[in-house]
């Protein structure tokens, strides 16, 4: 039995310092979409994987679930106000503005501090999240600027 419960957790998970991607992808129908999410990792460096993780409730979903290419975009301090745009319930249809076509089937967020173009690799149902695990196809790196950091349920960032 567990001594806690749901917003406890959520509250010490938030403890965990972490940037704020944005995932992105073409629907079938070759509509942008972004997602803004903290649950990224790196899982392997041979071959290149990371992982990321949606939400079973989110609006969309069946969208970013079956989609076999996808870009995670690791915003700057200067892009909080995208985090935010994308991080609401219906409003992931990106802004011809913020991306450009990547190389690998998906779009990439401009001035991004990375953009990681993937293949998905596999995926994985756990608890009320899906693990998606992508391969990296392609990658672009700024050579400057900050991270966008997110701490304790608010933005933070590095001194």
């Amino acid at each position: 039995m567990m001594g806690f419960d749901g917003r406890q957790l959520r509250n010490a998970m938030g403890r965990f310092a972490t940037g704020v991607c944005l995932i992105t992808i073409y629907t079938e129908d070759r509509q942008p979409l972004a997602l803004t999410a903290n649950s990224f990792s790196s899982v392997s460096l041979d071959p290149p994987l990371v992982l990321w993780n949606l939400q079973n409730n989110s609006d969309v979903y069946a969208d970013y679930a079956r989609q076999r290419s996808f870009a995670i975009n690791v915003l700057s301090s200067e892009q909080q106000a995208m985090s935010n745009q994308y991080a609401r319930k219906g409003q992931h249809v990106l802004d011809p503005a913020h991306f450009r076509p990547g190389s690998c089937g998906a779009p990439v967020i401009r001035n991004a501090l990375v953009n990681l173009e993937c293949e998905q690799h596999v995926t994985l149902e756990a608890g009320d999240h899906l693990i998606i695990v992508g391969q990296i196809r392609n990658m672009h790196e700024r050579p400057n600027g900050k991270p966008l950091l997110f701490y304790a349920g608010g933005y933070g960032e590095l001194r």
